[in-house]
């Protein structure tokens, strides 16, 4: 977790994304393309985010939410379907060719699988040292210097220089995806579930990996995870995403000591405890995440929501809005119309009455 100067001074924007969409067409038939009648995935569906210089900001949801699809796209790893990006105060949505090369080297992404995003036909030194040479950045002896004081950096022996991607180990794949997106000097590293591939051990090594390199090379994080533990440990602030749309967010304490979105509740209740020295209970959700091609109408997490309330969860799309006053914390459910008290003497309907209700609101 990042150490950000905590005055009344707000460290500037680095990353603000507003309205951003990323919708994937599917492979319709001739006759629908003929007549318009063609679908799109809706995987980001009209999202705001901010990254501010230093901080690490998580995003959680499930498989499936669009975590991954939006870290893509705010990146420009992906081409946004509508809305804005901007770096350092930049309009980086439109960027192209070598605009969009000198992003590459501003913004790096860390892949889940370390072993497809390396060649393999390539040492891993020589993996990591392409980037020098396409930014122009250093070459020679220049570029193999800067390539083995990084290797140092993240705790990977010289000799593993020469090394091919299927002779080392899951960790030390990581490490080497970490000096990758390093070499650049990047100023914003988006991590895409950096160690869920790994072992418990070699999970808390390499985000202590990653929080004193965000301290020695004054990085800006973006860490995308359906594990909450790992973004408890090492954010500032969370995102909690669902069907495309984010439905809460706020700092780390925020998000585990005071939800409001049903949703996060539901994520939070699934985590393994344990408690007075037994195993607490484990809640699973229930059902299934909604079409991304046709979403419910109202709130897209009505359908399976604990917390139903009535006919405005399915008819009446909720927004983002400030829990208790605060600034920093938002959230999109109707319950924040409603008393604390209120819901907590709520009883949802059964599915009968579920039914009926989602009848009369057309959904």
């Amino acid at each position: 977790m990042s150490t950000t100067d905590t005055t009344d001074e707000q460290p500037r924007e680095l990353l603000a994304a507003t309205n951003v969409k990323k919708h994937f067409p599917l492979d319709e038939g001739l006759f629908d393309r003929l007549f318009g009648d063609s679908q799109v995935v809706r995987a980001v569906d009209g999202v705001d985010l901010t990254v501010h210089a230093g901080e690490t900001v998580g995003i959680v949801g499930e498989s499936g939410s669009g975590k991954s699809t939006l870290g893509r796209t705010v990146s420009r790893l992906y081409e946004p379907t509508d809305g804005s990006i901007m770096l350092d105060g930049r309009h980086i949505e439109t960027y192209s060719g070598r605009e969009l090369r000198s992003i590459r080297r501003r913004v790096q992404y860390v892949f889940q699988d370390p072993l497809s995003a390396l060649n393999p036909r390539k040492t891993v030194g020589e993996s990591v040292a392409r980037p020098l040479s396409v930014h122009d950045i250093a070459s020679g002896e220049a570029k193999w210097d800067r390539v083995a004081e990084l290797f140092d950096e993240v705790g990977l022996a010289r000799s593993h220089l020469d090394a091919y991607p299927h002779e080392l180990s899951g960790g030390q794949r990581q490490r080497v995806g970490l000096c990758r997106a390093l070499v650049t000097e990047p100023d914003l590293v988006v991590f895409d579930e950096p160690v869920s591939a790994l072992d418990v051990t070699l999970q808390a090594q390499i985000l202590n990996l990653i929080n004193r390199l965000q301290q020695e090379f004054e990085l800006s994080y973006l860490l995308i995870s359906h594990d909450l533990s790992v973004v408890r440990q090492v954010c500032d602030r969370v995102a909690v995403m669902y069907a495309g749309e984010i439905v809460e967010r706020g700092t780390v304490a925020d998000i585990f000591e005071n939800p409001k979105h049903p949703y996060t509740r539901a994520l939070l209740d699934a985590i393994p405890r344990v408690e007075a020295g037994e195993r607490g209970e484990r809640k699973s959700l229930g059902g299934e995440p909604p079409s991304a091609t046709n979403p419910p109408d109202g709130c897209r997490f009505h359908p399976r929501c604990p917390e139903f309330i009535d006919g405005s969860c399915s008819g009446r799309k909720p927004e983002l809005q400030s829990v208790d006053g605060s600034a920093g914390h938002e959230a999109a459910c109707h319950w924040l119309d409603r008393s604390e008290a209120k819901r907590a003497t709520h009883t949802p309907p059964s599915p009968s009455e579920r039914d009926v209700i989602q009848e009369s609101t057309g959904d």
